[in-house]
């Protein structure tokens, strides 16, 4: 009987104890590779007890210690540099293929190292290109090395498996041909979404968003008091969990609409995310940076219709102008607003409408189905990273 092959995955953060986009995918990916392989998680220490234990048929190793990943409310520099060198820790263990979450950067420089030494392919995935403009926004004094460290990262996996196709673009851009590039978007467990009745408890706007600034929810939070001031009396629920916690709650008690504004920093299954977005009447999505939006995919999956902008670095718009129940408008207080408006008043079957340059535009609300999600099924999403990874 041949030998199973050993996976090494590494990230610096997995489901339950943190809670996003890439967290969901690795965590959704374990059972499809534990199938194929044998399957250890190399990550920082987020439980008590022993360093290594096994659940589910997969093993994690804790080879950092927990460290916040945010510090005032970016990425955390020292957080990445310890968890980079302590990368070098598998330098001890044997695998056939060394597969690498792509942030917070640092760490690929060694695991290309750690890849050569050991004689396998690294292979990395690759959620967004930040790219200078970012870097210029959070670390304004030290964005050009940040830049050049990430720039570094993109040309040492020897391939890259990216969330999206805009994504793709944008390594292709940097790489030209020298990297090969799968493009593996995140999935869906339809499944689960089916099996989810909504909350009891209705609101007219949801989000699903780490908080932090970028997410653009302190525009949601102007949003939701610029409609109640015309008179609208919209309710709004927040979930999720991040740096920006305490000064979004402030800024609701600034804005005097707190009692109007839920925020649920409790959730971490996804039946329950499933169950409060299908509790909403739209999902409201500022976002400023995506490289997919999975928790736009989970809305339009849920039947509920999406609300987001045209942000440049925003590549969750291209699923929402996909959907027939979409609305994508500039990302200003005064077209998000008006686009929550519109997304609110309008009944499910409306037909599409055009609206005029400035104001919401790809404006479509349909039938809730939306048959093309089914393209994104976390089955055949998955097993296409399998093939990725072991090809």
């Amino acid at each position: 009987m041949p030998r199973r092959p050993v996976v090494a995955l590494v990230t610096d953060a997995i489901h339950p104890y943190s809670f996003g986009g890439r967290e969901i995918r690795y965590h959704e990916l374990y059972a499809h590779l534990t199938a194929h392989a044998d399957v250890h998680v190399f990550t920082m220490r987020w439980w008590h007890g022993p360093r290594v234990r096994t659940e589910a048929g997969v093993t994690f190793h804790a080879i950092a210690p927990l460290l916040p990943m945010y510090r005032h409310g970016v990425r955390s520099t020292w957080q990445a540099l310890v968890f980079a060198v302590a990368c070098l820790r598998l330098l001890r263990h044997r695998f056939d293929v060394l597969n690498v979450d792509q942030i917070p950067f640092l760490h690929l420089l060694p695991l290309r190292l750690v890849a050569t030494l050991r004689r396998v392919p690294l292979i990395a995935t690759w959620h967004e290109v930040w790219g200078p403009e970012y870097w210029r926004y959070s670390m304004p004094t030290g964005w050009r090395p940040a830049w050049w460290i990430e720039r570094l990262a993109m040309r040492a996996p020897d391939r890259i498996i990216a969330v999206s196709p805009e994504t793709a673009r944008r390594l292709r851009a940097e790489l030209g041909e020298r990297t090969p590039i799968t493009i593996a978007p995140n999935g869906v467990d339809l499944d689960g979404v089916g099996q989810a009745a909504p909350h009891e408890q209705h609101t007219d706007l949801v989000v699903v968003s780490r908080l932090m600034r970028h997410k653009g929810l302190d525009l949601l939070l102007a949003a939701v008091a610029r409609l109640r001031e015309h008179g609208r009396a919209v309710t709004c629920r927040i979930i999720g969990d991040g740096p920006e916690r305490d000064a979004l709650r402030a800024e609701a008690e600034r804005l005097g609409i707190a009692h109007a504004v839920e925020f649920r920093h409790d959730v971490s299954e996804q039946k329950d995310v499933y169950s409060l977005v299908k509790a909403g009447r739209v999902f409201a999505f500022p976002s400023t940076r995506e490289g997919f939006g999975i928790a736009v995919l989970e809305a339009i999956a849920c039947g509920v219709p999406v609300v987001t902008t045209s942000a440049r670095d925003n590549l969750a718009q291209h699923l929402v102008r996909r959907s027939r129940r979409g609305i994508v408008c500039d990302h200003t207080l005064d077209a998000f607003a008006a686009a929550l408006a519109v997304a609110l008043d309008r009944p499910a079957d409306d037909t599409p409408t055009d609206l005029a340059l400035g104001r919401p535009t790809a404006v479509a609300l349909g039938a809730p189905a939306e048959p093309w999600v089914g393209e994104y099924a976390l089955d055949t999403i998955a097993a296409h990273v399998v093939k990725a990874m072991l090809p």
